[in-house]
């Protein structure tokens, strides 16, 4: 038998994996890719195959949740930041297939969208179906502070945050729940001591950090990438709602131990008083609300929620904080409109501006404005008969969202800082008999008022 010359067989061999190789690559572009659908081959267009991947997990993640007759909606905020750029291009852009995938193809590990708890029953199926289709899947559940009052602090265990992982991308699926002060609550991000810490880079999550608190979204249906997905109406003031939306709950266990020690009035005056007090501070969150102008609980307020997550019965008054820079004319004709008589205005927007309003009975709402320093914040307060100034220095602080008597508004988010600057290390401790000139912690004297200008910064009406 003749031998068989070696470079024949090389070269058979080679054309041999060459065409081989060619099959392949005919089986990818002709089969898989129907396989696929031809949408995502247009979307694709010269994107590389990890961006393709992004827009492929999205699209897959939106026919699970359709399927399901779940209604998410959009909430990362890098793509609604591009989204928000082209905004009107989107609203008009006809339903076909675009050339080119431009938000859902942008490098990110996670894509986030929302889900409102009430909309849907929780199905075991949708994470059967989820299975099936390549998703690996991650619960994360706490406790429901909604649930949480003085009598009871045990509150049932509810789904929080979903994390749907398909290759090298993940869908992060926020659950908001709705809260008695009309506003949409998620909570934190909590991992339990058995569940894997590596299933994803959770610090890169942009959700889940801290609790937060949004207003009820107006949702739109767009076309994105091909793709049919809600987003809020208005991202940009979604956006600039997500970087504020910090929530603080109240401390209900801190407020047991409390009354443990200094037992509740329970008085007919106190609980009067309590129902006023509730009704003078919706009525002035409305008013401000109305006119855009941020505030926050301040002084016996502030206290009261921290200290007792309740109003203070022997305040007797509402107390509120607003910056200057936030001062609006229209403040005191707006509180007037809503049947609250102007009591006494004291300072000018320069200088230790208050206002005071007269509520129901003799309940008032004292509105302090709060002047911004290089290392500190103060408010100011006047003395009628002698025109002396004071001053209250309190630290640098931010805002966060609570939820007290059923309203959603602002406390400082460095809490205990700012009741300790006003009322001392024994705040935890009722004072009964109080003198805003001395009794703070914190006030300084800062002069006196010229005789000349008493008529325009001492006005009591």
């Amino acid at each position: 038998m003749q031998k068989i010359n070696r470079n024949v067989v090389l070269a058979l061999l080679s054309l041999t994996s060459l065409i081989f190789l060619l099959f392949q690559l005919c089986y990818y572009k002709f089969y898989l890719s129907q396989k696929n659908g031809t949408a995502f081959s247009k979307v694709r267009g010269s994107q590389s195959d990890q961006d393709s991947t992004r827009w492929h997990v999205v699209r897959k993640f939106l026919g699970l949740t359709s399927g399901h007759n779940i209604p998410v909606y959009l909430i990362d905020p890098l793509i609604l930041g591009l989204v928000d750029k082209d905004i009107e291009q989107i609203k008009n852009s006809p339903d076909g297939p675009n050339p080119e995938c431009k938000y859902f193809c942008t490098p990110r590990d996670f894509t986030t969208f929302a889900l409102l708890d009430k909309t849907w029953k929780h199905e075991v199926g949708l994470f059967r179906t989820a299975e099936k289709m390549g998703f690996q899947w991650l619960k994360i559940i706490n406790k429901d502070p909604r649930l949480d009052g003085m009598d009871d602090l045990s509150g049932m265990e509810i789904p929080l945050h979903y994390i749907f992982k398909l290759a090298s991308h993940a869908i992060h699926l926020v659950v908001f729940y709705e809260r008695s002060g009309n506003f949409l609550w998620h909570g934190p991000l909590r991992l339990k001591q058995h569940m894997d810490r590596k299933f994803v880079p959770f610090r890169k999550l942009h959700f889940g950090r801290y609790p937060g608190a949004y207003e009820k979204p107006e949702l739109l249906l767009v076309s994105i990438d091909d793709l049919k997905v809600q987003i809020p109406k208005n991202p940009s003031s979604f956006l600039e709602e997500m970087s504020h939306s910090r929530f603080l709950e109240c401390r209900y266990r801190e407020a047991r131990a409390f009354f443990q020690l200094y037992p509740d009035d329970a008085s007919l005056d106190a609980m009067e008083f309590r129902k006023k007090a509730k009704s003078l501070l919706h009525l002035a969150a409305l008013t401000l609300n109305n006119l855009g102008v941020k505030f926050w609980l301040s002084s016996g307020t502030c206290l009261g929620w921290y200290r007792q997550c309740n109003v203070i019965p022997h305040s007797k008054d509402v107390d509120l904080g607003i910056f200057i820079r936030d001062y609006k004319a229209d403040i005191i004709p707006a509180f007037q409109n809503a049947g609250l008589p102007l009591k006494h205005k004291f300072g000018k927007v320069e200088d230790s501006l208050e206002l005071s309003f007269q509520g129901e009975g003799d309940v008032k709402l004292d509105i302090f404005f709060f002047y911004d320093e290089d290392d500190h914040i103060w408010n100011g307060g006047t003395q009628v008969k002698s025109g002396k100034k004071f001053k209250y220095l309190f630290p640098k602080f931010t805002l966060c969202w609570t939820e007290f008597v059923e309203l959603k508004v602002h406390v400082p988010c460095e809490t205990l800082q700012y009741v300790e600057a006003n009322y001392g290390p024994e705040w935890k401790v009722p004072v009964k008999t109080w003198d805003w000139k001395s009794s703070p912690f914190n006030v300084q004297d800062n002069g006196v008022w010229p005789i000349d200008e008493w008529d325009n910064v001492i006005q009591i009406y």
